[in-house]
């Protein structure tokens, strides 16, 4: 099949802003639930990789399918990128099974990440499972900017994929009992809670949707006017996102999560429909994603 005038100019234009590397494995640290996360040295990756963007990383030689990660931290320094993973399927089991100085194949940075806005100050991220990801990269990216204010929201229904700790940052919205955070955004000084169903302690028990509701119903008209939403997680999740947004008439961009085979937006095989300005349409979330507008994908 002829490749379309815009696959054309799409490939044009990502030329020179996704690289093939041959990634030396730094270090595998493993979290109950089976879940990993994988430091790999990718220097053109972490200097040019933004919040919400992933990498279509090797699992193996003898795998020849890619296993699309969303990148959760980089430091263009040192050169490094983090993954985050569960390990569902031989291809991540692979992966989980590398050792430090192991070669993996990284093609990336791929994919529109998140664009924050110049003058709404309160940005509210919610990350639930393997959609926590984005919005740590995210909370990095935010963490020095003192126009911005964010407060982190993330849950998951297995055990969370990174230290947690007593939060000391105020949260008057909230009762003292929910305290549970994750301790490097503590460090970061971002205040972040937890939720989930599981009854886990510190915890919110309830939707990260129900969480996010009670902190919105906290501020008043102004500062509601401040706040905007970023997410990304399972699909239910998205779209109950979506919705609070709605609720509280505030933009929102989410990241989609989707079945990938090449993820440079040649196969198509990850469509779905977008509402554009000319009507519906069919987008890659590979490369005219993974973010989008909110309201452009979740109609009511």
């Amino acid at each position: 099949m002829m490749a379309s005038a815009e696959q054309i100019q799409n490939a044009q234009q990502n030329r020179d802003t996704i690289f093939v590397e041959a990634s030396r494995v730094i270090s595998v640290d493993e979290f109950p639930g089976e879940q990993f996360v994988i430091r790999l040295h990718a220097p053109e990756c972490a200097a040019n990789a933004t919040a919400g963007s992933f990498a279509h990383i090797q699992c193996d030689t003898g795998i020849p399918m890619r296993r699309p990660l969303s990148i959760m931290r980089t430091n263009a320094h040192g050169g490094w990128i983090e993954v985050l993973f569960k390990t569902i399927g031989s291809g991540l089991r692979a992966l989980a099974q590398k050792q430090a100085d192991d070669i993996v194949s990284v093609i990336g940075p791929i994919g529109r990440g998140f664009l924050p806005s110049s003058d709404r100050s309160k940005p509210l991220l919610i990350g639930g499972g393997v959609g926590i990801p984005p919005m740590v990269f995210l909370a990095e990216v935010l963490r020095d900017d003192e126009r911005r204010h964010p407060l982190v929201i993330m849950g998951s229904e297995i055990p969370f994929p990174f230290a947690t700790a007593v939060s000391t940052l105020p949260a008057a919205w909230l009762d003292d009992s929910i305290s549970q955070t994750m301790r490097l955004l503590e460090e970061w000084n971002i205040p972040t809670r937890l939720a989930s169903l599981q009854g886990y302690d510190g915890c919110f028990q309830g939707y990260v949707t129900d969480l996010a509701r009670e902190w919105l119903n906290s501020l008043s008209p102004d500062e509601l006017q401040e706040v905007e939403i970023f997410s990304c997680g399972p699909t239910p999740m998205l779209k109950a996102v979506a919705s609070l947004a709605r609720e509280f008439d505030l933009p929102c961009q989410v990241s989609l999560e989707e079945f990938m085979a090449c993820a440079v937006g040649g196969c198509a095989g990850c469509c779905v429909s977008v509402q554009t300005e000319q009507g519906e349409a069919m987008k890659r979330v590979c490369v005219d994603g993974p973010v989008f507008d909110a309201a452009a994908v979740f109609s009511e």
